[in-house]
């Protein structure tokens, strides 16, 4: 039987919400997000070993768990995913706007996303916007990795505690950046200035990088709108460096001397 229009309509708007559900998975991601009482919680599946292991985390989240054999772990995971007995069903975590994110800290740094969709890449980023305070981790709603199981994983904690947003348009979010006072700098590497040299005697105001997939880099819509475009000083003219260290290397020449020590 065809659904009504206003039911199909319904399930469009909520899946475009972001309300469908994440399955997270390992000891480490389900204890976080346990703990995280911002984090809205439905079904814990957890073998006996599990449940030893998480019984506090399980205790501060008042949730009952389910049991399950760990050779039959009864939630929908694929079948590759490294669950340690642990599985949480959670809806995706809503940070709030741009502002609400990127403005309040002392010495704002944000970092943009511009389609890198790898999970594992996205969470070491996390990871590391975390560690040297990054106000927030951008990426789109489309062409970038969503909030999974795997994700979270690889965030090891981080996707809990570090504001990961996808927004629709990359570009239009550059420019609210620009007119909320960030210098946003496109990391390219053919580009003539390092990210020291674009910062410097700028490293006191709010400043945001922009990273592209590797490979193709970013758009060249996202070129055209960043401040400056720069690159990482290498030692020799070779090779290339993943995403999320690239990240964490410009994120840290950015920041003020010492601040990262303070971290």
């Amino acid at each position: 039987m065809k659904k009504p229009k206003w039911v199909v309509e319904k399930e469009q708007a909520r899946k475009s919400g972001g309300a469908d559900t994440v399955w997270l998975f390992g000891t480490h991601a389900v204890r976080d997000a346990l703990c995280n009482p911002k984090r809205e919680k439905l079904r814990l599946i957890v073998t006996l070993n599990a449940r030893d292991k998480l019984a506090d985390a399980i205790e501060t989240a008042g949730i009952t768990p389910e049991m399950s054999d760990a050779r039959h772990f009864a939630a929908p995971l694929d079948p590759g995913s490294v669950h340690q007995g642990a599985a949480l069903e959670v809806l995706p975590l809503r940070w709030g706007s741009l502002v609400d994110n990127c403005i309040g800290a002392e010495i704002p740094r944000v970092l943009l996303l511009d389609r890198v969709t790898d999970p594992h890449n996205v969470g070491a980023i996390l990871r590391t916007g975390e560690v040297l305070g990054a106000s927030a981790v951008i990426g789109t709603r489309h062409h970038s990795a969503p909030e999974t199981g795997a994700l979270a994983k690889s965030a090891s904690g981080a996707l809990e505690r570090q504001p990961y947003l996808r927004v629709r348009n990359l570009a239009d979010t550059i420019v609210e950046l620009q007119r909320m006072g960030f210098f946003v700098l496109g990391l390219d590497g053919e580009a003539d200035q390092t990210v020291e040299t674009a910062l410097a005697g700028r490293k006191d105001q709010p400043v945001a990088l922009v990273l592209g997939a590797e490979g193709p880099g970013l758009r060249q819509k996202t070129k055209e709108t960043v401040d400056m475009l720069v690159k990482i000083s290498a030692a020799g003219g070779f090779g290339s460096l993943n995403v999320s260290n690239a990240a964490a290397i410009s994120l840290y020449a950015s920041l003020p001397q010492g601040d990262s020590a303070d971290k």
